[in-house]
């Protein structure tokens, strides 16, 4: 977590708040959490314009002038959130972002597994070539996702959906539910679906996806979006964290 509908809901909610705007100042309060020291980051990146932002996989990327770029990796706990100009610090909030307009961007991260990055197009080029299609991009078709599962096909579906080399941005939740929704089991082999199961699978992920973008993803953890609040997928998982529970589908109970 977060995975990528929490991802991409951050994104395109933040975008509409900074980009074009000019980072005043920055302010940065655990050294391991950005890849420069403090003072080289914060010099580096105050007086810069926000050009762009973008997703990559389950990466949160900000594209700034000079052909620099901040890439946020929210791992467990990490929280991108707008502050406005009024914002409450928290005890975890540990980078401030201020935008010209005195607004601000606040990193928190009470876990500290996250990272924020400050890289060139050459090093973000690296980085996006460490991860698999995007299941929500243009090439990402099914005849592309058949020859892929065809490459893999003594892996295990669930683990092969998790594997951010082979398909980017999707974690436990989004597989969980994706399987479900195409009538497979999480424990089969690539190899042994058919053609049917593959086409189900490769819809079910993406109408899951787009339906958790939809609804601001899930809190199943830390997570909430850019103005702090929670997801509203969660009400409308049909097996994750469910153990135990009623099917939706058939009645029984969930067994796993």
């Amino acid at each position: 977590m977060p995975e990528l509908p929490e991802v991409e809901t951050i994104k395109r909610q933040l975008e509409k708040k900074i980009v074009g705007k000019k980072i005043k100042s920055v302010e940065v309060r655990v050294a391991k959490l950005v890849n420069l020291s403090i003072k080289k980051f914060e010099k580096e990146v105050a007086g810069k314009t926000i050009k762009k932002l973008e997703r990559r996989a389950k990466l949160l990327i900000w594209k700034l002038s000079g052909g620099m770029n901040l890439v946020i990796h929210l791992k467990m706990t990490g929280q991108v959130i707008w502050a406005g100009k009024e914002g409450e610090l928290k005890k975890y909030t540990y980078i401030i972002f201020t935008l010209s307009d005195n607004n601000q961007v606040f990193y928190n991260d009470w876990r500290m597994f996250g990272w924020v990055k400050l890289v060139d197009d050459k090093e973000l080029e690296k980085i996006s070539e460490e991860f698999g299609p995007e299941p929500l991009g243009k090439d990402f078709t099914l005849v592309v996702f058949k020859e892929m599962l065809g490459q893999r096909k003594r892996s295990t579906i669930k683990p092969l959906l998790l594997d951010q080399k082979w398909l980017a941005g999707v974690g436990n939740i989004y597989a969980q539910e994706a399987c479900f929704c195409a009538k497979i089991l999480p424990t089969r082999k690539a190899g042994d679906l058919n053609d049917k199961e593959i086409r189900d699978l490769y819809n079910c992920i993406k109408k899951i996806l787009q339906e958790a973008i939809k609804w601001h993803g899930t809190s199943a953890d830390a997570y909430v979006d850019a103005y702090g609040e929670k997801g509203k997928f969660e009400s409308r998982l049909k097996v994750y964290g469910r153990e135990g529970e009623k099917c939706y589908r058939c009645g029984g109970k969930i067994a796993k």
